[in-house]
Protein backbone atom coordinates (compact mmCIF):
# COMPACT_ATOMS: atom_id res chain seq x y z
CA UNK A 1 0.00 0.00 0.00
CA UNK A 2 1.28 3.47 -0.86
CA UNK A 3 1.97 5.96 1.91
CA UNK A 4 -0.69 8.29 0.49
CA UNK A 5 -3.24 5.46 0.57
CA UNK A 6 -2.22 4.66 4.14
CA UNK A 7 -2.83 8.30 5.11
CA UNK A 8 -6.29 8.14 3.49
CA UNK A 9 -7.07 4.78 5.12
CA UNK A 10 -6.16 6.20 8.53
CA UNK A 11 -8.30 9.29 7.79
CA UNK A 12 -5.32 11.52 8.51
CA UNK A 13 -5.66 15.14 7.46
CA UNK A 14 -2.25 16.69 6.93
CA UNK A 15 -1.83 20.35 7.85
CA UNK A 16 -0.51 22.85 5.34
CA UNK A 17 3.28 22.72 5.05
CA UNK A 18 4.08 26.13 6.49
CA UNK A 19 7.04 28.20 5.32
CA UNK A 20 9.75 28.90 7.90
CA UNK A 21 9.48 32.01 10.05
CA UNK A 22 13.21 32.65 10.25
CA UNK A 23 16.38 32.61 8.17
CA UNK A 24 16.31 28.90 7.29
CA UNK A 25 14.51 26.48 4.98
CA UNK A 26 11.75 24.06 5.98
CA UNK A 27 13.46 21.17 4.21
CA UNK A 28 16.82 20.51 2.62
CA UNK A 29 17.86 17.66 0.37
CA UNK A 30 21.51 16.62 0.30
CA UNK A 31 22.13 13.64 -1.95
CA UNK A 32 19.49 11.13 -0.91
CA UNK A 33 18.95 12.61 2.55
CA UNK A 34 15.98 14.87 3.31
CA UNK A 35 16.30 17.03 6.41
CA UNK A 36 13.11 18.48 7.90
CA UNK A 37 13.50 21.51 10.16
CA UNK A 38 11.87 21.40 13.57
CA UNK A 39 8.09 21.37 13.43
CA UNK A 40 6.32 22.86 16.43
CA UNK A 41 3.11 21.69 18.07
CA UNK A 42 0.10 23.25 16.34
CA UNK A 43 -3.45 21.93 16.72
CA UNK A 44 -5.92 21.13 13.92
CA UNK A 45 -7.24 24.73 14.08
CA UNK A 46 -3.79 26.23 13.55
CA UNK A 47 -3.39 27.27 17.18
CA UNK A 48 -0.09 26.74 18.96
CA UNK A 49 -0.11 23.97 21.56
CA UNK A 50 1.70 25.85 24.31
CA UNK A 51 2.82 25.08 27.81
CA UNK A 52 5.13 23.05 29.95
CA UNK A 53 4.62 19.31 30.09
CA UNK A 54 4.49 18.33 33.75
CA UNK A 55 2.79 21.59 34.69
CA UNK A 56 0.36 22.88 32.03
CA UNK A 57 0.01 19.62 30.10
CA UNK A 58 0.14 16.00 31.18
CA UNK A 59 2.06 13.26 29.35
CA UNK A 60 -0.93 12.35 27.15
CA UNK A 61 -1.41 15.96 26.04
CA UNK A 62 2.32 16.11 25.30
CA UNK A 63 2.04 12.87 23.29
CA UNK A 64 -0.76 14.42 21.23
CA UNK A 65 1.30 17.59 20.72
CA UNK A 66 4.20 15.45 19.42
CA UNK A 67 1.77 13.65 17.13
CA UNK A 68 0.78 17.02 15.68
CA UNK A 69 4.48 17.75 15.05
CA UNK A 70 4.73 14.47 13.11
CA UNK A 71 1.75 15.46 10.95
CA UNK A 72 3.59 18.67 10.06
CA UNK A 73 6.74 16.66 9.33
CA UNK A 74 4.83 14.44 6.89
CA UNK A 75 3.30 17.54 5.25
CA UNK A 76 6.79 19.04 4.81
CA UNK A 77 8.14 15.73 3.45
CA UNK A 78 5.28 15.53 0.96
CA UNK A 79 5.92 19.10 -0.20
CA UNK A 80 9.67 18.47 -0.53
CA UNK A 81 8.91 15.37 -2.63
CA UNK A 82 6.57 17.28 -4.98
CA UNK A 83 3.54 15.55 -3.39
CA UNK A 84 5.00 12.09 -4.11
CA UNK A 85 5.59 10.17 -0.87
CA UNK A 86 6.68 7.11 -2.89
CA UNK A 87 10.07 8.89 -3.09
CA UNK A 88 10.61 8.08 0.61
CA UNK A 89 12.81 5.07 1.36
CA UNK A 90 12.86 5.42 5.15
CA UNK A 91 12.77 7.66 8.16
CA UNK A 92 16.27 7.71 9.58
CA UNK A 93 15.94 9.81 12.74
CA UNK A 94 13.63 11.98 14.79
CA UNK A 95 14.80 14.42 17.44
CA UNK A 96 12.13 15.56 19.84
CA UNK A 97 12.28 18.46 22.26
CA UNK A 98 9.83 18.68 25.14
CA UNK A 99 9.19 21.94 26.98
CA UNK A 100 8.97 20.36 30.42
CA UNK A 101 9.39 21.00 34.10
CA UNK A 102 12.70 20.21 35.79
CA UNK A 103 11.29 17.09 37.45
CA UNK A 104 9.49 15.71 34.37
CA UNK A 105 11.20 12.52 33.14
CA UNK A 106 8.79 11.04 30.58
CA UNK A 107 10.14 12.83 27.50
CA UNK A 108 10.36 9.50 25.61
CA UNK A 109 6.65 8.85 26.25
CA UNK A 110 5.83 12.31 24.88
CA UNK A 111 7.94 11.90 21.74
CA UNK A 112 6.34 8.49 21.16
CA UNK A 113 3.45 10.57 19.78
CA UNK A 114 5.64 11.51 16.81
CA UNK A 115 7.37 8.12 16.55
CA UNK A 116 4.10 6.17 16.65
CA UNK A 117 2.56 8.25 13.86
CA UNK A 118 5.63 8.05 11.60
CA UNK A 119 5.75 4.25 12.11
CA UNK A 120 2.00 3.98 11.48
CA UNK A 121 2.17 5.84 8.18
CA UNK A 122 5.49 4.51 6.86
CA UNK A 123 5.40 1.01 8.37
CA UNK A 124 8.76 -0.73 8.69
CA UNK A 125 10.32 2.12 6.69
CA UNK A 126 9.17 4.48 9.42
CA UNK A 127 11.25 2.84 12.14
CA UNK A 128 13.93 5.33 13.11
CA UNK A 129 16.67 6.24 15.54
CA UNK A 130 15.62 8.93 18.00
CA UNK A 131 16.49 11.38 20.72
CA UNK A 132 13.92 12.73 23.18
CA UNK A 133 15.21 15.62 25.25
CA UNK A 134 13.87 18.14 27.71
CA UNK A 135 14.04 21.87 27.21
CA UNK A 136 13.27 24.68 29.62
CA UNK A 137 11.70 26.67 26.77
CA UNK A 138 10.78 26.26 23.10
CA UNK A 139 9.98 28.80 20.38
CA UNK A 140 6.72 30.71 20.92
CA UNK A 141 6.18 28.78 24.16
CA UNK A 142 5.13 25.58 22.38
CA UNK A 143 5.06 22.28 24.22
CA UNK A 144 6.92 20.15 21.66
CA UNK A 145 9.20 20.48 18.64
CA UNK A 146 10.36 17.59 16.46
CA UNK A 147 12.75 17.51 13.51
CA UNK A 148 13.41 14.61 11.16
CA UNK A 149 15.79 13.03 8.70
CA UNK A 150 14.53 10.83 5.85
CA UNK A 151 16.27 8.77 3.16
CA UNK A 152 15.05 9.15 -0.41
CA UNK A 153 14.98 6.41 -3.04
Amino acid sequence: MSYDNKIKELKIILPEAKPPVGNYVATKISGKILFVSGQISVDENGQLIKGKVGKDLDTEAGYNAAKRCALSIIAQVKKACNNDLSKIKSCIKLTGFVNSTNDFTDQPKVINGASDLIALVFGESGMHARAAVSSNSLPLGVAVEVDAVFELK
